[in-house]
């Protein structure tokens, strides 16, 4: 209902927000008998009731009930259900879950209690529940559209178990860099080898005049500030040469996930990952320094930092990724990074644009979060005389809360 079709020579379709209210469309896919999975409509809810969420909770008679919202029905169809007819227990148990994590919050400031012969809940807890369990479904619609739009092999999560804060609004998943008016992005390269066994011969690698990056457990051999020159759509090789590593993308199962120490969203692996490992590219628009500049003020009063100079060679060109950009836009910044930047070129050879990978310094374990120091530039130098810092300009000092021994107390 949001897509106008077009009759120009492309079939894509150009799509617009929707000003009508989840409600409302609902009702209207109902009325016509039209199913949309996207807005919860689905064959089997059509014409059924299904659970989507519990609203509040009372006793009458000393019989349970729950108000139940069902799903793909608008709110004015919610209805109060005995608890013997409600099937679904972990609907209950998240009920319960969120009505004690707001009573601990609330204990901290003062002593509030609910007691067992309670009627009903406080208006309070019924609307912190239902907030809850609107962000829970967000989260969830969030997470199913990075998993449609990521091109690479290792699944996308999303947690939040810290606070109400829902997807962010205003941000655009992209798999590569996504050049603005005026920068041309070459993505065919004029020539490729035809090695019939890229680790042992010589390769793209030793045209640009150096070592091939990667041993033979695909973990990086070279020291920071090398440039990484990978097989590319010329070269005769096969997908599984082992000389292409970062084209292939993420190969890791990542989260992204609310933090609790004040540093916004994060993001940990799910997974094990090997030092010396390729984990993500930091992907965004690729700008001109001289607009860099111009936002870097703009972001600078907000108090963000996604601008990441491409400064290999040169310095004219910068990549933001504020609003595009892929899961690298959440990694948090720590002075005791466990990732670290190389320059990689593939199709594009043009030393002033290249491509941005995170390499893992060290073994990451399970559950443990991604962090890179924002001060590090592709030549591995990090520098506090410096005036260009990567990944953003700053002109306002930012505390850090990496929370490191090393921690130098400040982003820039």
């Amino acid at each position: 209902m949001s897509s106008l079709s077009t009759n120009f020579s492309s079939t894509r379709a150009w799509c617009v927000p929707c000003l009508v209210s989840l409600d409302t469309l609902q009702e209207l896919c109902r009325k016509e008998k039209l199913t949309c999975k996207s807005i919860g409509i689905t064959k089997r809810n059509l014409n059924n009731y299904e659970v989507e969420y519990l609203c509040d909770y009372k006793v009458v008679k000393d019989m349970e009930y729950y108000l139940v919202k069902w799903k793909g029905w608008p709110d004015s169809t919610n209805t109060w259900e005995p608890l013997q007819n409600l099937k679904c227990p972990l609907l209950l148990q998240q009920f319960s879950n969120d009505k004690h994590i707001y009573l601990s919050q609330v204990k901290k400031g003062k002593a509030i209690t609910l007691k067992n012969n309670s009627k009903a809940l406080k208006p309070a807890i019924a609307e912190y529940i239902v907030k809850k369990a609107k962000q829970r479904i967000a989260l969830q619609r969030w997470q199913d559209e990075l998993n449609r739009r990521k091109n690479h092999k290792g699944m996308i999560f999303v947690e939040n178990t810290v606070d109400l804060e829902g997807p962010p609004s205003d941000f655009c998943y992209i798999n590569e860099y996504k050049p603005t008016p005026g920068i041309s992005l070459v993505n065919e390269a004029t020539f490729g080898c035809s090695c019939s066994d890229c680790f042992f011969e010589k390769c793209c690698p030793a045209e640009a005049g150096v070592l091939l990056a990667y041993n033979k457990s695909q973990q990086i051999k070279i020291p920071p500030g090398t440039p990484i020159y990978e097989c590319n759509s010329r070269c005769q090789c096969g997908p599984d040469c082992p000389n292409r590593i970062v084209q292939k993308g993420t190969q890791y199962s990542l989260c992204i996930f609310r933090t609790s120490n004040g540093c916004g969203w994060g993001v940990k692996t799910l997974v094990k990952i090997k030092r010396m490992s390729f984990v993500m590219e930091y992907v965004g628009e690729v700008i001109t320094s001289e607009e860099a500049e111009r936002r870097g003020q703009l972001y600078d009063n907000k108090g963000i930092t996604y601008l990441f100079d491409l400064d290999y060679e040169s310095d004219e060109f910068t990549v933001d990724a504020a609003r595009y950009g892929n899961v690298s836009h959440f990694v948090n910044h720590s002075c005791d990074p466990n990732l670290q930047v190389f320059n990689v070129f593939i199709d594009n050879l043009d030393t002033r644009l290249p491509r941005i990978a995170l390499f893992s310094t060290r073994t990451i374990n399970a559950g443990e979060e991604l962090t890179f120091d924002y001060q590090m530039k592709g030549s591995g130098d990090i520098s506090s005389d410096s005036v260009d810092y990567s990944p953003a300009k700053k002109r306002v000092r930012t505390v850090c809360k990496c929370g490191a021994v090393t921690c130098r107390g400040y982003l820039n």
